[in-house]
């Protein structure tokens, strides 16, 4: 196995070191955040740090970049109080990936894609039509972490819309195989599970008895 240590990481340029770094962590979730504007501009960003916090309540955070620069996402969210996420599948990874793409807040990137905003169930943020998980989510709070100058958004989960082949009504459990989801290795590869191995709940063992 190749060794790194501190000053191996150090000692690569920026990108090698950003592309690493990224993929070090292991594969992760892979969606699009759903904001509008006050006055009505509507925006969707490609994120892939949404992780689970808790179920009760049902809460979700996600990890904001530095504010050195705008982030429309992070604008919207904080004056309306409301955003979606959406999980992103096979047929739109292109798409969604190209909502990173640097626009002026006065652009959608809704219009810059084939990604379509679709408003439900009376939610102030738009939903992406295309995605077989749509999460409405209302911001609770936030925490600032000073180790990189990052801000990990805090929301609870209002409602949600599933594919209806994903839910397994018997457990709870949500295939995310079936709906084609996609996570994300890195920054900008993007892979597309096919099955899952589900296991018991697990419990002690005898010494004398092995896995």
């Amino acid at each position: 196995m190749k060794f790194f240590d501190q000053h191996s990481i150090s000692n690569f340029d920026r990108i090698h070191r950003i592309n690493l770094m990224n993929s070090l962590s292991g594969y992760k979730s892979a969606n699009l955040l759903g904001t509008v504007s006050e006055d009505g501009q509507e925006n969707v960003a490609v994120f892939s740090s949404i992780v689970h916090l808790g179920s009760n309540p049902p809460v979700l955070g996600f990890i904001l970049r530095p504010t050195t620069v705008p982030r429309n996402t992070y604008e919207n969210i904080k004056t309306t109080g409301f955003y979606t996420v959406n999980h992103i599948c096979k047929e739109i990874t292109a798409q969604a990936h190209h909502t990173s793409a640097k626009y002026d807040k006065s652009i959608s990137e809704f219009d810059m894609t084939n990604l379509t905003p679709e408003y439900k169930n009376d939610f102030y943020a738009p939903f992406v039509k295309e995605c077989p998980v749509q999460i409405g989510m209302k911001y609770l709070e936030e925490y600032y972490i000073k180790a990189n100058d990052t801000i990990m958004v805090v929301g609870e989960i209002q409602f949600f819309y599933v594919n209806d082949d994903m839910y397994y009504e018997q457990d709870g459990f949500l295939d995310l195989a079936k709906g084609n989801v996609a996570t994300i290795n890195g920054l900008d590869a993007y892979a597309v599970p096919e099955s899952n191995t589900r296991y018991e709940y697990q419990r002690p063992k005898k010494v004398t008895d092995k896995v």
